[in-house]
């Protein structure tokens, strides 16, 4: 079981609005990835085979479990979706927040490579990578029961994010392969794909802002990391922001005032409204994934150790939004049925 314990690290803080407030070391060995809902963190540890269940508030552990080599992880009404590996295949194994207890598992036929929960709590989409493509495995929480979409096919296509709308009724899936990425945009109660955007590079994140917005993180060598404001109402991409060397997460404030994105070494802090980097976040190790609540973003590194900060809301904004470091010249790209 892993266990917590005062951390003494080099946190340097780049933001007027970030603050830090706790730090903790949990378990051994890189963090594999967090989320976090209500007054609840789960942490999953790959090369400790754990999954940790601890006080959001204070980062102390309150409870786990051992199972497999989580990876993965959603949290959902008190229940801990882990996507967990195995020689043959992959299983999401659900864990109760409260007790610790494993309650259920769910086989995986291919390779789990993201995970997302929807607004109403009801349903866990789970992004697979077969032998003939990818699709996308949808757990009904209440009856549970496990439906498929069939997203794309090819040896070499990767699921890389997922985010459902607000209303449930569409998934937007980012896939990319060999030669392009796209972002895949599905009716979810027909099963059908509507709409695919070309991003080009592979894509590192994805993430729904309030004002039918999406952000769409994209890296490679040639242009380093990007963040791609997409407008889903005129569907078209509105801008085309550096951000980053090599990024390898995208998180979104729960109000969408910012974007977090996880870089090699620090943690850039993203303005929505302005569509700038305002400053970043460096916790003394390689940062390996976060997890936004309410006024609180958690940074998880490859040392083991957590780390909390609050997040101040941001003042009314007095003038217009201002383009800032746009790679290249302005342009659109429209949203195209897919398969032209």
């Amino acid at each position: 079981m892993a266990n917590t314990f005062a951390r003494s690290i080099g946190v340097t803080v780049d933001n007027g609005d970030v603050s830090l407030l706790h730090a903790a070391m949990i378990g051994r060995g890189p963090i594999s990835d967090i989320a976090v809902e209500d007054d609840t963190l789960v942490v999953t540890n790959f090369g400790d085979n754990t999954l940790a269940v601890l006080d959001s508030e204070a980062l102390t552990v309150r409870g786990g479990v051992v199972t497999g080599q989580p990876f993965a992880v959603a949290v959902s009404d008190g229940r801990a979706y882990t996507a967990v590996s195995s020689a043959s295949d992959d299983a999401i194994t659900v864990v109760d927040t409260t007790t610790g207890e494993v309650i259920a598992a769910y086989p995986m036929a291919g390779t789990v490579t993201a995970m997302t929960v929807s607004v109403d709590r009801k349903h866990v989409y789970v992004a697979r990578a077969g032998r003939d493509g990818v699709d996308v495995s949808i757990i009904d929480t209440t009856a549970e029961r496990v439906a498929t979409i069939e997203i794309a096919g090819g040896t070499d296509t990767t699921i890389d994010a997922l985010r459902v709308d607000a209303a449930g009724r569409r998934l937007f899936v980012a896939t990319s392969d060999s030669v392009s990425s796209r972002m895949i945009v599905v009716d979810i109660k027909t099963g059908r794909v509507r709409r695919a955007l070309e991003m080009g590079a592979p894509i590192r994140g994805l993430e729904l802002g309030l004002d039918s917005t999406a952000y769409v993180l994209t890296s490679d060598i040639t242009n380093r990391g990007v963040l791609h404001v997409v407008d889903l109402v005129a569907n078209r991409v509105t801008a085309a922001v550096s951000v980053g060397a090599a990024p390898t997460q995208l998180a979104l404030s729960n109000d969408g005032s910012r974007a977090f994105v996880v870089d090699y070494d620090q943690v850039h802090v993203f303005c929505t409204e302005n569509r700038a980097v305002t400053g970043s976040v460096s916790v003394g190790a390689r940062p390996a994934c976060v997890a936004v609540g309410p006024e609180r973003l958690y940074v998880a590194d490859y040392a083991g150790g957590v780390t909390s900060y609050a997040v101040a809301l941001p003042a009314q904004m007095l003038y217009a939004p201002v383009m800032a470091n746009t790679v290249g010249a302005p342009w659109v790209r429209e949203l195209v049925p897919a398969g032209v």
